[in-house]
């Protein structure tokens, strides 16, 4: 069974997420194009700044062995509308271990929990087929939403700027996932 833990952003990991993030695979679907660890280290500081205000909370994934392995983050929190956007990356070393789905089970606990919002947009770039099908074994999510929330499919396409799918989680359906997967298995 994967482990992780998620850590606040600190600029003592800002190379090994350079690293990381530094990988062709991983680095055309992120919206943030860092080229140093400077970038890596202003992108931290921007990270900090964004949850102090609010706007976000981000958290570096450790894995059992303690080893960063990448970044989840619920941006765009919105009170008012109790919804957030969420997103996440790992290293390419560690895909299709199962660390995308614990991370997102995490985050997503602190979205729903915490922060009280009703619904997480989760959206991919159209390009990006492998995080869509990583969406799409999340048995919490609810697929290709853009006619339900037009608005908030506009406004990722604008700010990726490139055609994107749109998906989201309800605080009902999570909860109720949660409730399934640790009922005791009957033998």
């Amino acid at each position: 069974m994967v482990t992780i833990k998620l850590l606040p952003h600190d600029q003592k990991y800002a190379n090994r997420l350079y690293q990381l993030s530094s990988d062709p695979n991983v680095n055309e679907h992120l919206s943030f194009k860092d080229g140093s660890v400077e970038d890596t280290k202003w992108f931290i500081n921007h990270i900090i700044n964004e949850e102090r205000d609010g706007r976000s909370i981000s958290r570096v994934i450790l894995n059992e062995e303690n080893h960063i392995i990448g970044v989840t983050t619920l941006m765009d929190i919105d009170k008012e509308k109790c919804h957030c956007s969420i997103g996440s990356w790992i290293g390419k070393a560690f895909w299709g271990k199962g660390y995308n789905q614990k991370s997102k089970e995490e985050i997503l606990k602190i979205a729903f929990g915490q922060l009280g919002v009703d619904l997480v947009f989760a959206g991919a770039h159209a390009a990006n087929v492998r995080s869509q099908k990583a969406q799409e074994k999340l048995p919490y999510v609810t697929l290709h939403v853009e006619t339900m929330y037009p608005e908030e499919h506009r406004k990722l396409e604008e700010k990726e700027k490139q055609p994107c799918i749109l998906n989201c989680i309800t605080k009902n359906d999570f909860f109720q996932y949660l409730e399934i997967k640790h009922q005791p298995k009957l033998s």
